[in-house]
C-alpha cells in the first residue's frame, strides 16, 4: 500500500471506523454537554481538532526524541497531559481574544479539553500503534474530525427533536443518550471499511 493510501486509511479509520466517541467511548463528557447547538458543537469540534492534531505532533516528538531514547517511557502519560494542558491554554486565550461569543458559549467545556480522555487517548494510541510523526499527526487530525462529525451530528439531532412532543420519562438526557446510541450503531456500519 502506498504512503498516501496508508494515510487516507488512517484518517478514515480514526474518523469513522474507530470514532473516538462512538466506538472508543472517549470524550463523552463534552460530547453530551456541548451538543445542544450546532454552532457551539462546531466551535468545540474545531478546538478539539486543533488540540488533538498539535498534541499528537508534540507528543510524538517528545516520545521519539526524549522519552524513548532516555528510557523514560513510563513518564509518557504525565508528559502528554502537560503538553495537552499547555495547548488548551493557548486555544482558550486565542478564543477569548478573537471569538468571545464562542468562548462564552463553550464555557466550562473548553478547559475540560485538558482532561478530555480523547486527547490523551489519541497521543497514547499513536505511541502504542508505533506511528511515525506524519502518521501521528494524521491520526490526530482524523480523530478530531471524527469527534467533530459526531458532536455536530448529535447537536443537529438535538435541535430537531427539541420541539417535538417527547414523552416525559425519556425527555432530556434519556432521549439524547438514545440518539447517541443509534449514532454509535450507525457508525458501526463503517467497520466493514477496515
Amino acid at each position: 500500500m502506498s504512503g498516501e493510501t496508508s494515510l487516507i486509511m488512517i484518517i478514515i479509520g480514526a474518523a469513522l471506523i474507530n470514532n473516538v466517541v462512538l466506538s472508543q467511548f472517549l470524550g463523552i463528557c463534552s460530547f453530551l454537554g456541548v451538543s445542544s447547538q450546532i454552532k457551539n458543537s462546531a466551535g468545540l469540534g474545531g478546538a478539539v481538532i486543533f488540540v488533538i492534531t498539535i498534541a499528537s505532533a508534540v507528543a510524538n516528538i517528545l516520545y521519539t526524541f526524549v522519552l524513548s531514547p532516555l528510557g523514560l517511557d513510563y513518564l509518557q502519560t504525565i508528559v502528554f497531559i502537560i503538553v495537552i494542558a499547555a495547548l488548551v491554554q493557548i486555544v482558550e486565550m486565542f478564543l477569548k481574544k478573537t471569538m468571545p461569543a464562542l468562548y462564552k458559549a463553550l464555557g466550562i467545556y473548553l478547559p475540560l479539553i485538558t482532561t478530555n480522555c480523547a486527547v490523551l487517548g489519541v497521543a497514547l494510541n499513536n505511541v502504542t500503534d508505533g506511528y511515525n510523526f506524519i502518521q501521528s499527526v494524521v491520526a490526530g487530525f482524523g480523530t478530531g474530525v471524527g469527534y467533530t462529525i459526531s458532536i455536530v451530528l448529535l447537536a443537529g439531532i438535538r435541535e430537531q427533536i427539541e420541539d417535538n412532543d417527547i414523552p416525559a420519562p425519556i425527555k432530556g438526557a434519556p432521549i439524547v443518550l438514545f440518539a447517541a446510541t443509534l449514532m454509535g450503531m450507525a457508525f458501526y456500519g463503517f467497520s466493514t471499511l477496515g
